[in-house]
């Protein structure tokens, strides 16, 4: 993965999901087509959008993560940042594409998402690497109607969290709960108990339809066993987004109605940090990420230092046309967007390293003063 002056892309993946049978039942048709071999979709006869992959409704789960995730993943253990974040309207394979809902039981399963996916060849990619050390833990959390809720957290009286910004580590969650694992089945339990917490209901258009962003973050930490001075320390973030809602659609009241304002109020201000990033006539403006916890847990993830892959989730139903081609021009926007990834070096092992460099400079430096040799005190 190298690095550019000029920031690199995030990267955007299009998924379009099959017709479900409630729309064929009622006479929909398929308003979108695919260029083989080429990452393009046609809306209707004429417009086209490309992106960095397309996959049409035939392409399977493992195919997906191969193709698109599995670079991200193996990018971690050379110190970057890394996030992959699932966005569409309601109803339109996000969280399946995730795998947000996934038990143990489901392992060999082809329907298995992008999360399970990632837990596995992590735990198969740090087997490979003996000669390193690792600590990994995993945090996972919803907002809800603007709150943070902490989804590992089995007290009742769950803890105060607020978000901060650290100069060197970037954004940082206070107050969450972070579970230590050493193994795939460890980091499942943790995303089975956060799922089995989620916010959830049934919609007109989506009878499981998420409520709630949820996030679901690994943090790692490796170290050279015999170098001391090479350590990292990055971080994996894994975002279902609640879908965008047309209350028309949905026929939602009451609780269902009050999320969905709050839903749509996430994700329009996440499209407003889009749209700035993305701008090129605003290079260097105001970004709006205090506007929404949302924007502001995924400031790192968008224009800061992450490697970022945004799949973007569509149905091709002609009765969705219209949140088909608002999801389209939202993803070509975020593929406007620089990141700044850079390696994440351990903050006080680059710093004794710094200080030895330094020491080794002195030492020169005397020698030379000395005519070549070191005072006996050295």
């Amino acid at each position: 993965m190298p690095e550019d002056e000029k920031g690199i892309p995030v990267r955007v993946a299009l998924r379009c999901r099959p017709l479900v049978p409630k729309e064929t039942g009622e006479g929909c048709q398929m308003c979108l087509s695919f260029v083989p071999g080429e990452p393009q979709v046609v809306v209707g006869n004429d417009k086209a959008f490309t992106y960095d992959y397309v996959f049409d409704p035939s392409v399977e789960q493992e195919e997906v993560f191969n193709t698109a995730v599995s670079p991200l993943v193996r990018g971690i253990f050379k110190g970057y940042n890394a996030t992959v974040l699932a966005y569409g309207q309601t109803g339109s394979g996000k969280t399946y594409s995730m795998g947000s809902t996934y038990t143990a039981s489901q392992e060999h399963e082809p329907s298995v998402g992008v999360i399970p996916r990632v837990i596995k060849l992590l735990f198969e990619e740090k087997q490979q690497r003996q000669d390193w050390d690792f600590v990994l833990k995993v945090s996972y959390l919803e907002i809800y109607n603007e709150d943070i809720l902490d989804l590992l957290c089995s007290s009742r009286e769950r803890s105060q969290i607020s978000i901060r910004e650290d100069p060197k580590e970037g954004i940082k969650i206070v107050g969450l709960t972070e579970k230590n694992v050493t193994c795939a089945q460890e980091t499942v339990s943790c995303l089975e108990q956060g799922n089995n917490s989620r916010t959830v209901g049934s919609t007109a258009m989506n009878s499981q339809s998420s409520r709630s962003h949820a996030i679901f973050t690994i943090c790692i930490d490796q170290k050279k066993k015999n170098d001391k001075n090479c350590s990292f320390h990055c971080k994996l973030h894994l975002v279902d987004l609640a879908g965008s809602e047309r209350q028309k659609k949905t026929k939602a009241e009451g609780d269902r109605l009050k999320e969905g304002i709050n839903i749509n109020r996430g994700l329009l201000c996440l499209g407003n940090v889009i749209s700035a990033l993305g701008d090129e006539n605003k290079k260097g403006g105001f970004v709006p990420y205090r506007d929404s916890k949302l924007t502001r847990l995924l400031q790192d993830s968008l224009g800061g230092n992450s490697h970022t892959l945004m799949i973007a989730c569509v149905s091709p139903a002609d009765s969705n046309l219209e949140e088909t081609l608002n999801t389209l021009r939202y993803a070509d926007r975020a593929r406007k967007i620089k990141n700044k990834p850079i390696v994440n070096v351990d903050p006080q092992a680059a710093e004794l390293h710094q200080l030895k460099q330094q020491i080794q400079q002195l030492q020169v430096l005397l020698l030379q003063a000395h005519g070549g040799t070191l005072p006996a005190a050295i």
